[in-house]
């Protein structure tokens, strides 16, 4: 079942490109967090949406929010893709199980073995206020984010 504005956000732990351990609770009263699942490391779209985000960071909340980005890609993957276009936001694997926290989000495409292009925007308090899905082909709009991160500020 899809997570739905108004729901808790489901609680995961993934590791990021360098092996930490990530807990979505981390965040919890202390940033907003704006958490995206993306399909695949290094593909056209998925990379010019986290250069978006990465260069565009400071007016989607500035301190206050965290950006997580989530794949089933390899913390290994990650690790070369996050060196190469200078993302500083944890890249998380959904490796293994697979693809299992964007099941949870109700994002996964099974048939692709990937998460579509959804987005969710957290609250301090752990309740998702805005969410937005996207087919795989199809980049999202910045300015929906910040749309959505002035109406919880």
């Amino acid at each position: 079942m899809a997570i739905q504005v108004g729901d808790s956000a489901p609680d995961f732990e993934l590791k990021d490109q360098h092996g930490t351990p990530v807990k979505l609770s981390d965040f919890r009263g202390k940033k907003n967090v704006v958490l995206v699942f993306y399909p695949l490391a290094f593909s056209g779209i998925c990379t010019g949406e986290l250069c978006s985000i990465r260069d565009e960071l400071p007016t989607l909340g500035g301190d206050d929010v965290q950006v997580v980005a989530v794949s089933v890609d390899s913390v290994f993957a990650h690790r070369a893709w996050a060196e190469q276009e200078n993302y500083e936001f944890p890249l998380l694997s959904d490796f293994w199980p697979h693809g299992d926290v964007a099941k949870t989000y109700g994002i996964f495409n099974e048939e692709a073995g990937l998460a579509t292009r959804g987005t969710f925007i957290i609250d301090k308090t752990g309740v998702v206020r805005w969410k937005v899905e996207n087919a795989i082909p199809d980049a999202r709009d910045l300015d929906e984010y910040r749309k959505a991160l002035a109406a919880i500020s």
